[in-house]
């Protein structure tokens, strides 16, 4: 076990967090020493339930955590909006525009508008009344760990988590929002740079991480750090703890894995790809998130493309698009392959090769040690 006050506390051999959608990583992730967690913004409570029902019969008693995402700022907070309304209010353009882009790759759209209504378990999780219902299943579990991501964590996450003796975790974007974070009460912070994949902002892991660690040693406060963007290797892992991070965070390496729940096509793609073949857009979300670059990211940043709309309102028109993109695409679908996308960071160029997330982990660990005999070899000489 690596002697770190973060592993003592979580109970955890080596800082190696993997976020995932896919409750097969997080099992595995955990029994191999490191720290799953599942990503539950898109679950429902009873899908919630099940899931980990699943992870605590098969992680052999392992720590593991959940993540959910309640931002700051979205469309429609506090009003109580319903599907039917949001939905609503979608302006045609926008809906024209996504079904324009599957009709030229030869997708049949008919059924876009039914299933848009019936795609609101996202938007629904977003506010704090969703996210209490899930956090309420959440806790009746052993989780050891749960995350927010865009903004403070909502006074009901921060209670639960004091109550319950589970960590708080929050992402931070930027140093005044780890500052924020910190201030707030979060027990550790996950930072992440703009090569993450899903929603990031627009500083580099390299500058960002030792920004917030000084931040943090400037307030007078020991907030562990979690470093996240672009970490796909044990040697960047050790890179980020020499910078003062106490672990590190990631979820784009583990989505070529045989366990990820990521579409067959987009892996393919992914194992191809290079560190250029990303996106940062908001044309998925309404906030900024980096994705595997395909036609439909491409169309969304030409000058022809509407401005995306806030949050939650732009899932609303990809989502069930790219869900019947994958749905398709699976089945054979020439140009549904070509549009295929998913949310994955600069750290794909070096996702060549698919291998089992317990084996990731075994080379997150052997390639952290290299590289930390590399620097005592240094100092040595």
């Amino acid at each position: 076990m690596m002697n770190t006050p973060l592993c003592k506390r979580l109970g955890i051999e080596f800082p190696l967090f993997a976020f995932s959608h896919s409750r097969d990583v997080v099992a595995a992730v955990s029994k191999a020493g490191g720290m799953g967690v599942l990503g539950a913004v898109a679950l429902s409570p009873q899908r919630l339930q099940e899931e980990l029902d699943w992870i605590d019969a098969h992680v052999n008693g392992k720590p593991y955590g959940v993540d959910l995402i309640v931002p700051n700022a979205f469309e429609g907070k506090g009003q109580e909006l319903g599907v039917e309304s949001m939905v609503a209010a979608l302006p045609a353009g926008h809906k024209d525009f996504a079904a324009g882009i599957l009709k030229a790759h030869g997708i049949e759209t008919s059924d876009l508008e039914a299933v848009r209504t019936g795609a609101g378990g996202y938007a629904m999780n977003l506010s704090e009344r969703g996210a209490a219902s899930s956090l309420e299943v959440a806790f009746q579990h052993p989780i050891k760990l749960v995350a927010n991501a865009l903004g403070v964590p909502p006074p009901v996450m921060l209670e639960m988590g004091r109550r319950h003796g589970v960590a708080v975790a929050a992402l931070v974007g930027a140093k005044e929002h780890a500052i924020a974070q910190a201030a707030a009460g979060v027990d550790i912070l996950i930072v992440a740079g703009t090569e993450a994949g899903g929603h990031c902002g627009e500083v580099s892991t390299l500058v960002l991480v030792p920004e917030v660690v000084e931040a943090m040693r400037a307030m007078g406060i020991d907030t562990p750090v979690l470093a996240a963007g672009g970490i796909v290797t044990g040697a960047q892992m050790a890179a980020v703890m020499a910078m003062g991070a106490a672990g590190a965070w990631c979820g784009s390496v583990w989505l070529t894995t045989p366990e990820a729940e990521t579409n067959p096509v987009v892996k393919a793609k992914m194992l191809a790809a290079s560190s250029r073949d990303t996106v940062r857009s908001r044309s998925r979300t309404g906030k900024p998130s980096r994705q595997l670059r395909s036609p439909w990211t491409d169309a969304w940043e030409s000058e022809a493309a509407p401005r995306a709309l806030p949050m939650p309102l732009q899932s609303f028109i990809s989502e069930p698009a790219l869900r019947l993109v994958d749905k398709l695409s699976q089945a054979g679908h020439a140009g549904a392959a070509e549009l295929a996308t998913y949310w994955v960071g600069q750290g794909v160029g070096l996702m060549n090769s698919s291998i089992s997330a317990g084996a990731v982990v075994q080379q997150f660990k052997e390639d952290f040690l290299r590289a930390a005999e590399r620097l005592e070899r240094l100092l040595e000489d």
